[in-house]
């Protein structure tokens, strides 16, 4: 490991966490590491536009070019650009927003949205980091990720965003196991209150999870058993039709069509 990428990394992980603005001290103490250093670190950074220093406060915040990288990513991210249609397709159906995500660390990053039909001011998504145990798609995916992936997911504390998120890990690892048998993954507001949703995994080529498309709606659409079981065989039905787009084969995808 290169040790002043890793500060650089980190920096930028600190502002984008906790910012927006943060000065060389704050910084530092965050870090762990000396004034000159980290001062040394945002002048590079700086210079690079990852991070902009505001001329009032003289603290740092990041930078516009960050955005050229994040597009750059979502371009070459195979999942998104294949689950274009699907998830409009989804959203026409169902007339709520559909979502895709991939999984980053303990959190899923949604790399698609597609509006719901209606009229209404919607806010694009695209970018959201929402921990996996409060959201429907981090359920999905990292149900059919690799045991030891999982294992390790399910041993760290969960995260509690709404009074309704789980915080036992033996429940979430009964939905999971749930998520395994149905093919697909359920919310009640652990994430937002009013919001609900499902998801279903989506496999590439080679049969491995590679992210999850699902519904996102208000808490009231999935009051009955049927109207849930009619969401979920859309999305079921969707999420098989995108990982086939992908590569997968009727065996590898099988699970969305349960």
């Amino acid at each position: 490991m290169v040790q002043a990428v890793h500060r650089a990394v980190r920096i930028l992980r600190e502002l984008a966490s906790t910012g927006p603005r943060l000065g060389v001290t704050e910084l530092a103490d965050r870090l762990g590491v000396a004034k000159p250093t980290v001062h040394a670190l945002l002048r590079t950074l700086a210079d690079e536009r990852l991070v902009v220093q505001d001329q009032d406060s003289s603290k740092y915040q990041l930078g516009p070019d960050l955005v050229q990288l994040g597009n750059a990513y979502l371009d070459t991210q195979e999942l998104r650009t294949r689950s274009l249609t699907w998830a409009d397709q989804l959203a026409t159906r169902v007339g709520e927003a559909v979502w895709v995500a991939v999984l980053t660390g303990d959190h899923i990053l949604v790399v698609h949205h597609a509006f719901r039909p209606e009229g209404a001011v919607q806010i694009l998504e695209v970018g959201a980091r929402i921990p996996w145990s409060t959201c429907a798609l981090g359920k999905a995916i990292v149900a059919f990720a690799p045991a030891a992936a999982r294992e390790r997911l399910l041993a760290a504390e969960p995260a509690v965003l709404t009074g309704a998120s789980i915080t036992d890990p033996k429940e979430l690892g009964e939905q999971l196991e749930e998520v395994l048998r149905t093919g697909y993954a359920v919310e009640d507001q652990e994430s937002a209150i009013g919001d609900a949703g499902i998801a279903s995994p989506v496999f590439d080529r080679s049969g491995q999870v590679v992210g999850a498309l699902g519904v996102v709606c208000p808490v009231e659409r999935l009051r009955t058993d049927r109207a849930r079981e009619e969401l979920a065989v859309a999305v079921r039905e969707i999420a098989r039709n995108l990982s086939r787009d992908l590569g997968a084969s009727r065996n590898g995808a099988r699970i969305a069509v349960i």
